[in-house]
């Protein structure tokens, strides 16, 4: 059985005045073993974050591809993992869309946390465009597919399927086209790491708040969610936690 996974993107905000944020977080939810709970924070705050001791997995936004290099002001896999992180997402659609990451390239980052021991979370999501035009699973599958590494396995790889016109907008897909979505992930993940894709936790995020939490993870195949804004107030963040319990 797949248990629950709720993650915090904080995505360009927060300083060390907001460790205290990340303690209450922390506080309030350190005793539900029977969900997991991660924060990707800025790279400034995981050194700081991480030796708080805390249960739930920290990790960081965004990862650059190589190892080392002339990359002035990218972060690579082994730089967050030495100062404690633990996880990574890569391809959310601001990368995608503003930095005009390929598929190739959002294989590579997944390919660089797992040489160096990183969990990873592949974001992926249609545009507006592509669901009025009913090509939104067809735009997807094809990201999926091209994004995924062939070490492909449930202990460190998990899919977070974001509607790219439902973020931050308060607007979310209807339920069934959620498990729609879903459905065909896990079957794609089927067709390309066969019995493995048993174990690939598949999130979905885009406009998760505290009041629709708890229907969106009770849609069959959503194995958690990740969330944006709401994970910045710890208040909200917690509830949303709760709802995957």
């Amino acid at each position: 059985m797949r248990r629950k996974l709720v993650v915090g993107n904080w995505k360009m905000n927060g300083t060390r005045e907001a460790l205290k944020e990340i303690d209450a977080i922390e506080s309030a939810t350190r005793e539900w073993d029977d969900v997991d709970v991660a924060l990707a924070l800025p790279a400034t705050l995981i050194a700081s974050a991480a030796s708080l001791g805390l249960r739930m997995l920290i990790g960081v936004g965004d990862i650059h591809a190589a190892d080392s290099g002339a990359y002035t002001g990218s972060v690579s896999a082994a730089m967050v993992s030495d100062v404690g992180g633990r996880f990574t997402l890569v391809g959310h659609s601001e990368r995608r869309g503003e930095q005009r990451e390929t598929n190739a390239d959002v294989k590579a980052k997944a390919e660089a946390a797992y040489r160096h021991g990183l969990q990873a979370i592949i974001c992926v999501g249609e545009a507006f465009e592509a669901r009025v035009n009913g090509k939104a699973e067809s735009v997807v599958a094809a990201q999926l597919s091209s994004s995924l590494p062939s070490t492909a396995a449930g202990d460190w790889l998990a899919i977070a399927y974001e509607p790219i016109w439902a973020i931050g907008t308060g607007h979310t897909p209807h339920l069934d086209e959620i498990a729609e979505m879903h459905g065909m992930l896990r079957e794609s993940l089927r067709d390309q790491i066969g019995q493995e894709a048993e174990y690939v936790r598949l999130l979905y995020g885009g406009s998760v708040r505290s009041d629709n939490a708890a229907e969106v993870m009770g849609v069959a195949g959503v194995d958690g969610v990740l969330v944006g804004a709401a994970s910045l107030d710890p208040t909200k963040f917690v509830e949303i936690v709760r709802a995957a319990r």
